[in-house]
């Protein structure tokens, strides 16, 4: 299975960079990962929160894969326990779904746009966590997913 990662903006803390690179790489025993991080808008100071939402929707519309199930990472998702998250990539691999991509929107989340075309939308914590952040915990627990699949004695339960 293909997963598409997108968010915007690039991952500024070094130590967060380190952390997600090492759970792409655990990640490319289970399937094929790619990480796409769009550009922070330039000039954004000049816009509206809603200029930047659809200027940000346009550039995620842009890269999401054709044939793609899409998932939005957003606050108002439904929310999994890593066990039940696991079961949900499973049946999708199970359904022959053969890309999903999930998305981080930037710091005003989503475009009207953006939630018109994607209704499936997944909450990590009714906690709010930083966009940098997220992207760490988000891959971490993709790879759990699959080491749940495996049995591997990554996840105790």
């Amino acid at each position: 299975m293909k997963i598409t990662f997108i968010t915007i903006g690039k991952t500024q803390e070094q130590y967060l960079q380190t952390g997600i690179a090492e759970y792409v790489k655990r990640l490319s025993h289970f399937c094929s990962f790619s990480f796409v991080e769009l550009p922070d808008l330039k000039s954004a100071q000049n816009l509206t929160f809603e200029e930047i939402k659809k200027r940000e929707g346009q550039l995620i519309f842009a890269k999401i894969p054709q044939g793609a199930l899409v998932f939005l990472l957003d606050e108002r998702g439904k929310e999994y326990t890593s066990l039940q998250f696991s079961a949900l990539i499973e049946r999708k691999q199970n359904e022959a779904c053969k890309e999903l991509c999930f998305v981080i929107g930037g710091a005003y989340g989503f475009s009207q746009e953006i939630y018109a075309a994607f209704s499936q939308r997944i909450s990590l914590s009714k906690m709010t966590f930083s966009h940098q952040m997220i992207r760490l915990f988000f891959v971490e627990q993709l790879y759990r997913a699959y080491t749940i699949q495996k049995n591997m004695p990554y996840h105790h339960e």
